[in-house]
């Protein structure tokens, strides 16, 4: 790689118009970068605690074996941390989301409990699963 112009006998012309493009391209990603990060300024604390539990939610229903392909996609070793995180957030984030929240958040969690340790071969005992931790014994 050249990086001297001209040095190759093309003329400037052409490098300083790949040069301008790129400028051109680097500053419509720095825009959108700019706006993304506006964007996410704008949003309430709660809808990314609910989104995130949301997000949480839905892996480890996939990991439990909840999901359309339940031979290839469970994995309880991961379901079981996707949980945990759940149930620590969920916990952590109850006071700041308000009861409304918190109550779909919690019975989901639950299930996601009731889940694992039904798709589990050797049930952890009461109150040492996922998320008990947190929540208390599920049974």
């Amino acid at each position: 790689m050249d990086t001297i112009r001209g040095d190759r006998g093309d003329s400037d012309t052409a490098g300083g118009a790949a040069d301008a493009e790129r400028l051109a391209r680097w500053e419509q990603e720095e825009q959108a970068a700019a706006s993304a990060t506006r964007d996410i300024a704008d949003v309430p604390a709660v809808e990314v605690i609910t989104t995130t539990a949301v997000h949480l939610m839905s892996a480890a229903a996939v990991k439990v074996g909840l999901a359309d392909d339940p031979e290839t996609q469970k994995d309880l070793d991961e379901a079981r941390k996707l949980i945990n995180a759940l149930a620590g957030l969920i916990t952590a984030g109850a006071p700041e989301i308000s009861d409304m929240h918190a109550r779909s958040l919690r019975d989901g969690l639950r299930s996601l409990q009731l889940a694992f340790r039904e798709a589990s071969v050797i049930p952890d005992p009461i109150g040492k699963g996922p998320g008990e931790k947190w929540t208390g014994p599920v049974n």
